[in-house]
């Protein structure tokens, strides 16, 4: 199990060894490294000062101001001839997919993050690798299920969906063995974040479907440090198989 893979290939092409498969949940594109400014697309298009002030903000909540200097960078961009906002981040997301789905490993399973573009997958995807976003599978014998994406934030990462179609995916799983994805549920231990200094958005539908279909295990990520990385919630087990990006190092279920 990984989480908020946020570029780091190397790590990734070694995640399945020794595993019957690999399941990932999310967030493979890197726009912005928060502990090492140089690395992501926001550096590569506009330098690493300009990484250190965005961060600066959005770490302050100032995310009206972070928002106005992200659209000042982009318009000077284009003045300068580097092309519109759409088509720069595209072929920077194509570069990183075309790496980090080439390193997975066979079987993946694989749902979207918060900073993935969920259009883009059916052309690096493999026949090895499945993709599943409100919809379940059965893997060694136990039903997952997998709910992609994030919920809408100030921060207006590109999948994000309103709460409603949110929690329509989740109903659309029903009872399964192992709940799968992104965003951890409405939890305030599981959703701080202690580096961050802030409460990321958890889900209320996937805690109402912990309660409701007492899963054995909830799996998620999204929160690179969490306050509590782990909690039983009833009969179910909750775990934060993350941060992939800095850790390199997966999460086993065992059965």
């Amino acid at each position: 199990m990984v989480s908020d893979v946020h570029g780091n290939s190397q790590d990734l092409a070694k995640a399945g060894d020794g595993a019957d498969a690999l399941v990932c949940l999310g967030d493979l594109v890197l726009f912005l490294d928060y502990a090492d400014h140089s690395r992501g697309i926001f550096p590569e298009l506009f330098g690493v000062e300009n990484a250190d002030l965005i961060v600066e903000l959005r770490t302050a909540r100032r995310f009206t101001e972070a928002r106005e200097l992200g659209r000042r960078l982009w318009a000077e961009l284009e003045a300068a001839g580097g092309g519109d906002k759409q088509r720069a981040i595209e072929g920077a997301v194509r570069r990183q997919y075309a790496e980090l789905f080439a390193a997975f490993p066979a079987p993946t399973y694989a749902t979207y993050g918060n900073v993935d573009i969920p259009r883009l997958w059916p052309e690096y995807a493999g026949p090895d690798t499945t993709v599943l976003d409100g919809e379940r599978i059965e893997i060694g014998g136990r039903v997952f299920g997998f709910v992609g994406g994030g919920l809408r934030t100030p921060m207006r990462t590109p999948y994000e969906i309103d709460d409603e179609t949110y929690a329509a995916k989740v109903a659309a799983l029903g009872e399964v063995d192992v709940l799968c994805s992104h965003i951890p549920p409405d939890v305030p231990e599981l959703c701080y974040d202690t580096v961050a200094r802030r409460f990321e958005r958890g889900s209320s539908a996937l805690l109402e479907a912990i309660h409701a279909i007492r899963p054995k295990y909830h799996l998620f990520g999204h929160v690179h440090q969490p306050l509590a990385r782990r909690m039983r919630i009833g009969a179910t087990e909750c775990v934060n198989v993350g941060h992939f990006a800095s850790t390199g190092t997966p999460w086993a279920l065992e059965w």
